[in-house]
């Protein structure tokens, strides 16, 4: 029970991050129109976008029917991970999980108040970016999902216990 609820901790901790860095940004820097931008390193910037779709700008939300739509959509995603987590049982998997399920509550509470996703991180190398904008849920989910790709592929299957046959 206990991996289960580092999974939870995991959730909300990257669901409060996400919302304070958007606040942040948003807020105090005033990083808060189409266009504005913060250089804070050579090669990362602040720079506020509206995302309307989904991750790699699939599945544009176009007006409101396509926004509860999407919220719609990504909420049951969320609910079934969340269910995931109660069932999975090995701890890297529910911590993966976990980082999944706060970035998509994060991206879905942005969605619902705002009507999109604030996006903000832009990280270049001169002009070529290895990324669209992205932001602290965006990040989560990846990692998560990148995690979970290793573990499925890497991870060896354990050897069936063997049964001792006393007849």
């Amino acid at each position: 029970m206990r991996s289960r609820s580092t999974a939870i901790a995991a959730a909300v901790l990257i669901f409060f991050a996400d919302q304070l860095t958007k606040w942040l940004v948003t807020g105090p820097l005033g990083v808060n129109e189409l266009g504005d931008q913060m250089v804070l390193l050579p090669i990362f910037n602040f720079t506020f976008t509206k995302n309307t779709g989904i991750s790699l700008g699939l599945l544009t939300a176009n007006g409101e029917l396509g926004r509860w739509l999407l919220v719609a959509m990504t909420a049951i995603i969320a609910g079934g991970i969340a269910w995931w987590i109660t069932h999975e049982h090995k701890r890297g998997d529910q911590l993966a999980l976990g980082m999944v399920l706060g970035g998509a509550l994060g991206n879905i509470l942005d969605r619902v108040r705002l009507g999109y996703v604030t996006d903000f991180c832009d990280l270049h190398f001169g002009e070529w970016r290895p990324f669209l904008v992205f932001n602290v849920a965006d990040a989560a989910i990846s990692i998560g999902v990148i995690i979970l790709l290793l573990r499925a592929f890497l991870a060896k299957p354990k050897a069936p216990k063997e049964t001792i046959d006393h007849a």
